[in-house]
């Protein structure tokens, strides 16, 4: 319980109570349904109408997922995810023989997240033997047994899988990272020119990655708000109109409040335009001292900053450049220092 609650504060997670878990499943999620039940003299918690049951080693379940067994459950009663059979199931005989093997194509394989309405569960679990309690592991089949109700199966993705082992691990940290690196946000310092780089970066990203999105200057709070809310953690800036970092330390503080670097590191790429012809070497020398102290100071709050000083006469050949290397680097999980 005190290693939760230290995770708990550590990444400061809202809305979430502890439940001292059982020796087995079943009795887990027994105790987490009391904690919810209105009978329970110690509870502090309201009864919901819907609960979903889910694994914590099912980490990529998608929220449309969440969704369709939440509303099934409604009309059903109960509702859980399934997927197609990867491996044909047997069953053996005391001596290690094969009895008679399941026909693959007819069967499922049951996932999480599953959907019940409350009652439902709550009084399966309350009928529960002592052996279905120590050595059973379906929850529909509780709903089925003891409240007569035949939950709908809904198709789930293929994302649903279980980490269990070490190499699973590997697995799950190259899809976060795939995730992570599939949405950019593009924020420009000005909205009315249509020829903006910016603009341009974005018609050339979209084709590579899955999410695009752009927005105005970073005093645009709520747009950049709603960014951060999906989990984006690659942010482009593009500074036209400036010279100085002050957009971006305005998009760095906005990254910070939002807490989205505690649980992994934030891209921010500042691209600057500058005219070196008409720009004295002094102020050259400025602006990329600049840049670099302040990238030192925001890798400490995990912000990896990376600054482009850019001679803005030759956007149009060096662009494709920028371009290559910033793709490349997403891809192979590379993050800017």
């Amino acid at each position: 319980m005190e290693a939760m609650k230290s995770i708990i504060q550590k990444y400061q997670h809202q809305r979430i109570s502890l439940v001292e878990a059982g020796v087995t499943r079943h009795r887990s999620i027994f105790n987490g349904l009391k904690a919810l039940a209105e009978d329970q003299p110690d509870s502090d918690l309201s009864k919901p109408e819907v609960v979903i049951i889910h694994d914590a080693v099912r980490p990529f379940v998608e929220e449309d997922v969440l969704l369709k067994v939440v509303t099934a459950a409604k009309e059903h009663g109960a509702a859980g995810a399934i997927r197609p059979l990867v491996s044909t199931v047997i069953s053996p005989s005391a001596d290690g023989c094969l009895e008679h093997s399941l026909e693959r194509a007819r069967h499922r394989a049951s996932e999480m997240p599953q959907a019940f309405l409350f009652d439902v569960i709550y009084e399966a679990y309350q009928q529960c033997s002592d052996y279905d309690l120590e050595f059973g592991t379906e929850c529909l089949q509780l709903a089925l047994k003891y409240g007569h109700i035949k939950a709908k199966l809904v198709e789930g993705s293929p994302d649903l899988w279980k980490v269990t082992y070490k190499r699973d691990l590997y697995a799950a940290e190259s899809i976060i990272k795939e995730r992570i690196s599939q949405h950019v946000c593009i924020v420009m310092d000005t909205k009315e020119d249509e020829n903006h780089v910016g603009h341009h970066l974005e018609e050339i990203l979209k084709d590579e990655l899955n999410v695009i999105t752009s927005r105005l200057p970073c005093h645009a709070g709520r747009d950049l708000e709603q960014i951060m809310s999906e989990q984006c953690y690659t942010y482009v800036c593009v500074n036209v109109m400036t010279s100085d970092i002050e957009e971006t330390r305005k998009l760095v503080n906005m990254l910070e409040e939002s807490n989205l670097s505690i649980l992994y590191p934030v891209v921010v790429i500042s691209v600057y335009f500058l005219d070196y012809k008409s720009v004295p070497f002094d102020q050259k020398m400025e602006n990329l001292m600049q840049i670099r102290e302040y990238a030192k100071e925001v890798k400490k709050r995990n912000i990896l900053l990376c600054g482009l000083l850019i001679h803005y006469p030759q956007v149009s050949k060096i662009w494709s450049r920028i371009y290559i290397l910033y793709t490349t680097d997403l891809r192979v999980g590379t993050r800017f220092v």
